[in-house]
């Protein structure tokens, strides 16, 4: 995955050039009560290109440029987002097994750039996000990720459920990590095609993804004490994954 310089989209015309060339965007900051014609252009753009927009008050533009933003600005993807069922098609193709990381509400950008690290050290091959609610693939989440996040594929979605959806046609069982489940985490048969859920420290993952997923699991704890950083259980999650992966058959 090409890695991309970070710059600031100024303007209305500059930003209707760069989503139309397919130039890939984090999100768009819209100035509160800015309408007409090439605000709608800009937003159907926007929805098609699958880039999220914010809507904000004027000073939020102000202090990020003294340009003549034009009530509109926008920040350039450091990342190429990838097609999620090209990217399936890709990892089969290459005759891997699918190992796949979903990640709902997680918005520290540290945290993200870590499970990038240990999921290319795991051997998972892409990272699927949805396009609001989820941390931006900035600098910080970069320098996080020690450079992983040029070797992940990354897919952005606009629903976590719709691509549950996509890749159970695809033949990939969801799991997700569950306090209360009664499979252990060394209980699930990571050596078939799989994506494992992470939701959000505090809130988990969302009760109606975690209600269409294939089966919930319990990482087992030696005491009494429940918290583990999503980080922290994701590389627990895929060291597991990657050492019943590499063990030799019977």
């Amino acid at each position: 995955m090409a890695i991309k310089k970070t710059s600031l989209i100024i303007g209305r015309q500059p930003l209707i050039e760069s989503l139309q060339s397919g130039r890939p965007i984090d999100k768009i900051l819209l100035q509160k009560n800015t309408g007409g014609e090439i605000v709608h252009t800009i937003r159907e753009l926007a929805k098609k290109n699958n880039v999220p927009i914010q809507v904000v008050p004027v000073e939020k533009l102000n202090s990020i440029t003294r340009a003549n933003h034009q009530g509109i600005i926008a920040f350039a993807a450091l990342v190429q987002y990838l097609d999620l069922q090209q990217v399936i098609d890709h990892v089969v193709g290459k005759g891997e097994t699918p190992l796949f990381i979903i990640l709902d509400g997680v918005t520290d950008v540290r945290n993200i750039g870590a499970i990038a690290r240990t999921a290319v050290c795991c051997g998972a091959q892409a990272m699927i996000i949805p396009d609001k609610g989820v941390g931006a693939l900035n600098e910080e989440a970069m320098k996080s990720s020690a450079g992983a996040l040029e070797h992940l594929h990354v897919c952005r979605v606009n629903s976590l459920m719709k691509a549950v959806d996509e890749l159970h046609l695809n033949g990939i069982r969801v799991f997700a990590s569950e306090m209360t489940a009664k499979k252990a985490l060394h209980e699930v048969d990571w050596k078939e095609p799989s994506a494992v859920v992470m939701g959000s420290e505090d809130k988990g993952v969302y009760p109606a993804l975690m209600k269409i997923c294939d089966e919930q699991f319990k990482i087992p704890m030696a005491g009494a004490f429940e918290s583990l950083n999503v980080s922290v259980a994701t590389g627990m999650i895929l060291y597991e994954a990657m050492k019943q992966r590499q063990a030799p058959n019977p």
